[in-house]
């Protein structure tokens, strides 16, 4: 009986290494197994793909922001709300653009009397140059008359001073032919000086003529410079008064909408965004390792935390951005330290959606995705 007992750790022993060495060989095969596995899934379909969930909803929104200042008097357009391109979003206070388009109107219709004026004063002006003219020629006549006047009392003159010694002349008439000659000589000088005067003013009614002529040369009452002037005033007041309604520039849903009924806002002040959401792109952040064979054009499957992985989008590598995220961050990374630690280094690829897949599953910005490029090139 004691040798029986002693016996049994004998027999036990070997009975618990076989079975050790069955499930170290068991877990080893399936390791084996698993390895191998493993190697072939990655040689017929792991190599193909590339993977991340670093990706994330963007899109191209659209600010609105006013034109020109004013205080609002409606605001129709709230967060969440879906729009239209062209809905009207905010109505500013429109009274001084009206008084100023006003004014402008007022502007225009002066320039064109104003030309209408000038062009009339030329005609006037065309006239005051005609009549001095005549008046010219009426003085030469007269200058002419004066003339011979002039003459006929030299001659008479002379001949009753020859006259005199032989006493064939008093002396009265010798002094009134000596007047005579003095007066016609008088009205000579005054006629020539009546000359000069006329023509001089004939000279500067053709001047002024000239002057006015030139503000009209070439022109007409709607390519005048001051009507074009006047009018691109009212086409600014015009414009100006548009801009007092701000209206939805895109199709999307408002966001972060700033502006209030009776604040007053500052022409360029964004007041809230126009999120394109049917027209949404994904920017995945692959590791740098993983680039290598992706190209623009290629494939790629993405699924939404939204919805989860029920629900597929598919859609297209657009491109790469410029730089990783690290380059363009406020504050760059500066690794030209002595303790430079190597951080591997993500680069956003734009991807593309299908507007099918997001009209039936409407995507939101900044929402999180997993996406998957096909880089296998069939």
């Amino acid at each position: 009986m004691a040798d029986s007992e002693a016996a049994l750790p004998q027999t036990a022993e070997p009975q618990t290494s076989t079975r050790r060495r069955k499930l170290l060989g068991g877990i080893a095969a399936i390791v084996l197994l698993g390895g191998a596995g493993y190697g072939a899934w990655y040689t017929l379909v792991g190599s193909r793909y590339v993977e991340t969930d670093n990706a994330y909803v963007g899109a191209d929104t659209a600010q609105v922001t006013p034109m020109i200042a004013g205080q609002a008097i409606a605001v129709n357009a709230s967060d969440t709300q879906a729009v239209k391109r062209g809905d009207i979003l905010v109505r500013l206070d429109d009274s001084d653009a009206r008084i100023t388009l006003a004014a402008a109107q007022a502007d225009l219709a002066k320039a064109r009397r104003a030309f209408g004026q000038t062009a009339a004063t030329s005609t006037a002006l065309s006239e005051q140059v005609r009549a001095r003219g005549a008046d010219v020629s009426s003085a030469r006549a007269q200058l002419e008359s004066t003339e011979a006047a002039f003459a006929k009392a030299q001659v008479d003159f002379d001949r009753r001073r020859r006259l005199v010694s032989a006493g064939a002349v008093s002396g009265d008439e010798l002094t009134a032919a000596t007047n005579a000659l003095a007066a016609a000589r008088a009205a000579r000088e005054q006629a020539r000086a009546a000359v000069a005067q006329a023509s001089s003013q004939r000279g500067a009614a053709a001047g002024t003529l000239a002057a006015n002529q030139a503000l009209i040369e070439g022109t007409t009452a709607s390519s005048a410079p001051d009507v074009l002037a006047a009018e691109a005033r009212m086409r600014q007041a015009r414009l100006d008064l548009e801009r007092t309604v701000i209206r939805a520039p895109i199709d999307g849903v408002v966001a972060n909408r700033t502006i209030q009924v009776g604040q007053r806002v500052a022409s360029g002040a964004t007041v809230m965004r126009i999120v394109p959401v049917g027209q949404v792109y994904v920017d995945a952040n692959f590791k740098e390792g993983q680039l290598a064979r992706v190209k623009p054009g290629q494939p790629v499957t993405l699924t939404s935390d939204l919805y989860g992985g029920d629900v597929e989008y598919h859609g297209r590598v657009v491109g790469f951005s410029g730089g990783t995220g690290s380059a363009f961050a406020l504050i760059p990374a500066q690794n030209a330290t002595g303790n430079w630690i190597k951080v591997v280094q993500r680069l956003p690829v734009r991807v593309a959606l299908d507007p099918r897949e997001l009209a039936a599953h409407p995507l939101r910005v900044g929402l999180s995705m997993t996406a998957e490029i096909d880089i296998s090139g069939k």
